[in-house]
């Protein structure tokens, strides 16, 4: 499942997935699978995403 709430979370800081991933410390081309639904991060992954774009898990993550 597309998760389109992290894409408009990062777009909503003109963040590049470039820039997300730098500042997590991972590829741009997992923070584009993670976007596709292609990918399921760890919690840590999870955790540092959200702290970057100052949102919660519930926010980014749950599905509902």
């Amino acid at each position: 499942m597309k998760n389109l709430k992290l894409k408009a979370a990062r777009a909503g800081l003109d963040l590049s997935q470039d820039d997300l991933a730098k500042k997590c410390g991972v590829s741009r081309q997992t923070i584009s699978a993670i976007e596709k639904g292609d990918y399921n991060p760890t919690i840590n992954l999870c955790i540092s995403i959200c702290k970057v774009l100052n949102k919660t898990l519930d926010e980014l993550f749950w599905e509902e």
